[in-house]
């Protein structure tokens, strides 16, 4: 059973124009609209593929019923804390040039109570068959160990924990040893002390450091640069897929769901590889935050080249 949890779910608002014009009129050529957040992402493109999970959370007001009606319409089970407030709404600006305006609210106040009934909720659903995902940001009201929290709460239980997050939330988790995280270049660049732009071999070194740790899978994904996976007696670097692009938002999001859907499927290290490339480049050509089609990360999947890493 995979577990997405969403502390800062959101409504994404895609807007397209042609030119961005700071301080003056903008007009917009095309809008989307869709349930966002790392964790609702990760969970529709679980479902997609094929997979199942539950999504859970906090939610509130308008959007918060809008993200509910998009997951019963897709069938997705879901658990959410409902809160005081309005679940937050996310802008992204595209331009024809391919660069992008991320405009992000911060999301509703949650109260202690409101905390403790969630890890309750979640320590219910953990036992050795359940993955949790633990993605995206946080609310300001919420502590930064919130991850590591939980991440010590559902290993009493024997769960397993997959985080996608950054900065000091990252940083906080790690310590708490999650079984499997996403990191991408910056990410990994930052909690690493970089203050340049690495090579690929500095960040296999990097998440060879965090496996040498105990972490059971790092994917670092690099963008255009592909993606690094390491896993014990395992690991390998992938160019990245060509595809024509939309937009790159939602592409880790997608390797995320990849990669629970081949824990939950018990699938073999290339396997999951093969699966986590194919779903990252489909979900780049989606518009919006869109998963990709299963049928397409097939086709994908074909086109993945595997190269093997080894330490010098």
């Amino acid at each position: 059973m995979v577990v997405t949890v969403s502390m800062n779910p959101a409504i994404d608002k895609t807007v397209e124009i042609p030119c961005l014009q700071p301080g003056g009129l903008n007009r917009i050529t095309r809008v989307e609209y869709d349930a966002g957040g790392k964790g609702i992402n990760v969970s529709k493109t679980i479902r997609e593929l094929g997979g199942e999970s539950i999504a859970a959370g906090f939610l509130g007001g308008n959007a918060g019923k809008m993200i509910e009606n998009v997951l019963n319409e897709k069938q997705i089970r879901h658990d959410f804390i409902w809160v005081e407030g309005e679940t937050r709404t996310n802008t992204k600006v595209f331009e024809i040039n391919g660069a992008v305006t991320e405009l992000n609210e911060p999301g509703p106040v949650i109260i202690p109570e409101q905390i403790e009934g969630l890890l309750e909720k979640l320590s219910g659903y953990a036992d050795k068959n359940t993955l949790f995902i633990l993605a995206g940001s946080i609310p300001n009201s919420v502590d930064k160990d919130i991850y590591a929290r939980i991440i010590r709460l559902v290993h009493k239980k024997g769960a397993k924990v997959l985080m996608d997050a950054d900065g000091e939330l990252f940083r906080c988790a790690l310590a708490a040893g999650p079984d499997m995280i996403k990191p991408n270049r910056v990410e990994l660049e930052e909690y690493a002390g970089f203050d340049y732009r690495t090579s690929d071999r500095e960040l296999f070194g990097t998440a060879k450091g965090l496996a040498d740790k105990g972490i059971g899978t790092v994917a670092v994904s690099m963008g255009k640069s592909g993606a690094i996976f390491v896993r014990p007696g395992y690991a390998a670097k992938c160019p990245a897929l060509s595809v024509k692009a939309h937009s790159t938002v939602g592409a880790g999001d997608a390797m995320v769901a990849a990669l629970a859907y081949a824990w939950d499927l018990k699938l073999g290290n290339e396997e999951t590889v093969r699966l986590c490339m194919a779903a990252s480049a489909g979900a780049v050509t989606t518009v919006g935050t869109k998963p990709p089609a299963r049928e397409i990360v097939d086709m994908l999947k074909e086109r993945v080249i595997i190269e093997k890493m080894e330490d010098n």
